[in-house]
């Protein structure tokens, strides 16, 4: 398995063992590799002839500073499984200076509103931090296929958004949300949860699951009133936002249109670890 540090290294690297014929596919990582990002990574190893991994917890999505230092770094590890799953992996984890080249800004985008919801109002500036990032990496490799994960599914839409917006020849693939065994959609912010937290965690997607059931039969006002009344009477649980919106465009849904489809957003703090999920409606 190679790995790389630098950019001009992996461009290098590329430039002499790809052709016209050449595919590429791309799993962007913040590292702490889990289950969903090895279904990732399988996905990408299926379908291209070259796949690379990016190992690079980007410091301008962090709106906290706290959680960007207690973010957890463990590259040695996931190198073992990287290796492990196939040696051909071609990995990538640069240093700060090395993506953004001495300027560690992000740059401003506008992504139709997309922005503007859930995460991006709970989080400032948070997706000009991804839409930066992911549009250098972009730029530096080149991929056919890039591979993304629907537990974030508002940074999916954005991405998809970013290489419609700048004419990219990129695919963005989505892949479903991988799950531990009581329902907690993994993370790489579970490492940082107690065992009693990340079995009491499991209440976030049975909540999804009630709403998903519900939605059919009870007003979204009244489905938001019964999670707030669910998660106060958890006492190390805090509710950041739950939301009902349009996939398309992530607009909070007041009334359902049937000809529409909708999803479940979720953010909980479990002791200041916070946790996101979202599960389709229709």
């Amino acid at each position: 398995m190679l790995l790389f540090e630098t950019q001009l290294a992996l461009i290098e690297h590329l430039k002499h063992i790809s052709n016209s014929k050449t595919t590429i596919g791309f799993v962007p990582t913040m590292g702490a590799l889990h289950e969903g990002h090895l279904s990732l990574i399988e996905n990408s190893l299926k379908n291209n002839s070259i796949t690379i991994v990016s190992v690079f917890v980007n410091p301008t999505q962090f709106n906290n500073p706290e959680d960007l230092e207690k973010y957890p770094r463990t590259l040695e590890s996931d190198l073992l499984k990287l290796e492990s799953l196939n040696e051909s992996i071609i990995v990538y984890a640069p240093n700060v200076d090395d993506v953004y080249e001495g300027k560690t800004v992000s740059n401003q985008f506008d992504f139709d509103g997309l922005e503007n919801q859930m995460e991006g109002k709970f989080r400032p500036g948070h997706f000009d931090g991804v839409g930066t990032i992911v549009k250098l990496l972009f730029e530096i490799i080149k991929p056919t296929n890039a591979y993304f994960g629907e537990k974030d599914f508002q940074q999916l839409q954005i991405i998809k958004k970013l290489v419609e917006k700048f004419i990219l020849p990129i695919n963005v693939i989505s892949c479903p949300i991988f799950r531990e065994k009581n329902g907690l959609a993994m993370s790489s912010r579970n490492e940082r949860l107690s065992p009693n937290e990340r079995q009491s965690a499991a209440i976030i997607y049975k909540t999804l699951l009630d709403v998903k059931s519900k939605f059919n039969s009870e007003s979204v006002a009244e489905i938001k009133k019964w999670v707030a009344q669910i998660f106060e009477n958890q006492i190390d649980f805090k509710l950041d936002y739950f939301e009902i919106a349009e996939e398309a465009t992530l607009m909070p849904c007041k009334e359902i249109n049937p000809s529409k489809k909708y999803r479940a957003f979720i953010a909980v703090f479990v002791n200041n670890i916070r946790l996101i999920d979202t599960v389709s409606l229709n």
